[in-house]
């Protein structure tokens, strides 16, 4: 299968990590790092130490580790609406991309040979442990301008498009996906750590509960 490279903001690095050997090595193991310490206790310096490096050298891509957890989720963002465009490709019916697009969501995720440098599976952990630091910040009104969160944007109005095309006067399509995005999320956490706030039952099936229930709810309020 061909490697293949998504296009990514250049507001996202200092310096494209994607097009360097040793920036490739620092998202591989960044992603496994922050999947196994947590972001609080990952640090430049255990990254470093990691990929026989120097903190000078990370540096020369991010400006801090925060920045680094932003670019690792606008990548999935980035992933996802690819995988949809891939899967929808000469689909007419908004009503079935608009399924797909929810199953591509709510999936458990697996490895993507076509990105043999990224986890998949422990990007999707900390998108769900992780991904709320990248915006919940003082600072996120400057970061909102300098495109930060272009992904999650793009990917709210890819699906929020199929909404509309099934249903043109229902007026809130952003606000419901944007709102199903973080939900498809949270649903998956609170099963495992907060069941009291979730009717998922925490396992290897709360993927296709989450999915169903996304489902009815996206289908139910926009009466389709």
């Amino acid at each position: 299968m061909a490697v293949l490279q998504l296009l990514m903001s250049e507001q996202l690095f200092l310096r494209d990590p994607q097009e360097t050997d040793l920036g490739k090595k620092m998202i591989q193991e960044s992603i496994i790092m922050i999947d196994e310490l947590g972001f609080e206790k990952f640090t430049f310096k255990k990254l470093a130490e990691r990929i026989e490096s120097t903190e000078a050298s990370i540096y020369r891509y991010f400006d801090n580790k925060h920045r680094l957890l932003v670019y690792l989720i606008a990548w999935y963002w980035n992933w996802l609406e690819f995988r949809i465009d891939y899967a929808t490709n000469n689909i007419e019916s908004a009503v079935t991309k608009l399924e797909i697009a929810l199953k591509i969501v709510t999936e458990l995720k697996t490895r993507d040979a076509s990105f043999p440098q990224i986890d998949e599976e422990a990007l999707f952990r900390i998108v769900i442990l992780e991904s709320d630091k990248t915006y919940l910040t003082k600072q996120v009104d400057d970061d909102n301008r300098e495109g930060l969160f272009r992904g999650f944007k793009s990917l709210c109005t890819k699906i929020a498009g199929f909404v509309e095309e099934i249903n043109p006067d229902y007026k809130a399509a952003n606000s419901l996906i944007s709102t199903v995005l973080h939900s498809a999320h949270h649903q998956l956490f609170y099963a495992e750590h907060l069941p009291s706030l979730t009717n998922l039952s925490y396992g290897k099936n709360m993927h296709s509960q989450n999915e169903e229930f996304l489902k009815d709810l996206i289908f139910k309020t926009i009466k389709a």
